[in-house]
Order: structure tokens, then C-alpha cells, then sequence
């Protein structure tokens, strides 16, 4: 957690996760994840579920600092440098994912080249707002929510992750206040 104001990244939890319950991004990545395993259920009875590792895959691998910082570096300088090293690592969890939650950790491919395409293609517009104290706030803010990520998946918790995601780019707008 590298960020400089812990005021900033409890804001941006809570005004970004009123808007994902809002908007119920869970809910969305949730019909997306099930659609997926309507379309590519197994015929072997097994219970893996496609939804689940659909979800699990695209939080883990959109949420962290590599994946921002990474588009955006990609998006502003050409340097893909980050990208490439956070593939590599994302390749490895997939094939540990997928031993245990299936085929549905595939499908994250899709949603994490949408989601780190965007920021990508997004980055010449949002690049004045992304000072170095930005990014240290972000990346707080997904290492949080990482950490929520990390209890679900033990079981401990059944927080709705993906309707926090939108408060990772609350500190672009806090940090111009605060």
C-alpha cells in the first residue's frame, strides 16, 4: 500500500463502490460469466463453474497496479515493457486458475484486453490527471481491494469485488481537491 493519504483511499472506496452497487458491476460480470457457462457448459457433469472462474480470472487480473500502469505507460509512451511483464505473470496464475477453477479462467482473456485496452486507448485524455501521487493512490486503493479479492477466495468473505472496481479511479479527481 503505497499511498500518501489514507483519507483519499477511504473515499475512494466508499464513492466508488456506491457507484458500482449503483450500477451493480457484479451483478453485470456475474450474467456475463453465466451466459459464458450456458454456452460452454461441460458435458461431463463436472461442477466446475464457468462463471466462477470467469469472474475470479478478470478481478484479479484487472484490478492490480500493473494493469493500470501498464496501459497507461503503454498508452503514453509506447513502452510496453510493464504489459509484457504483467501477461507473463498473468499467463502463470491462469494455468494455476484454471487447475482448479476451469475453463472459465479462458474467458477472462476477453474482459482483461477490453478493460486494459480502454485505459490504453484512454490514457492521452486522463494523462494530465495522473501525477505520481495519482498513481500511488490507485494502486492503494486496488492493492485493497486485491486483499478483498484474497478473502473471497479463501472463503472468509463474500464481499461483491467487482462493484469496488470503479473507486481505483477515484483518486484521479480526490487528488485535485486534496
Amino acid at each position: 500500500l503505497v499511498g500518501e493519504n489514507s483519507l483519499i483511499m477511504i473515499i475512494s472506496i466508499v464513492i466508488g463502490t456506491l457507484i458500482g452497487e449503483g450500477i451493480d458491476l457484479d451483478l453485470r460480470v456475474k450474467q456475463l460469466g453465466e451466459f459464458l457457462e450456458r454456452k460452454f457448459r461441460s458435458r461431463d457433469g463436472t461442477k466446475v463453474s464457468i462463471a466462477e472462474g470467469f469472474v475470479t480470472s478478470s478481478l484479479l487480473f484487472c484490478v492490480g497496479a500493473m494493469a493500470i500502469v501498464g496501459s497507461l505507460q503503454s498508452g503514453l509512451s509506447g513502452n510496453h515493457e510493464i504489459l509484457f511483464n504483467k501477461s507473463t505473470l498473468d499467463f502463470v496464475a491462469a494455468i494455476i486458475f484454471a487447475s482448479s477453477l476451469g475453463i472459465g479462467v479462458v474467458f477472462a482473456a476477453g474482459f482483461v484486453f477490453v478493460y486494459q485496452g480502454s485505459i490504453t486507448l484512454l490514457a492521452q485524455w486522463i494523462s494530465p490527471f495522473l501525477t505520481d501521487t495519482v498513481v500511488n493512490e490507485m494502486t492503494c486503493v486496488g492493492s485493497v481491494i486485491i486483499i478483498g479479492l484474497a478473502l473471497n477466495m479463501l472463503g472468509i468473505t463474500k464481499l461483491k469485488v467487482m462493484n469496488y472496481v470503479p473507486a481505483i479511479f477515484i483518486p484521479m479527481i480526490l487528488c485535485q481537491f486534496m
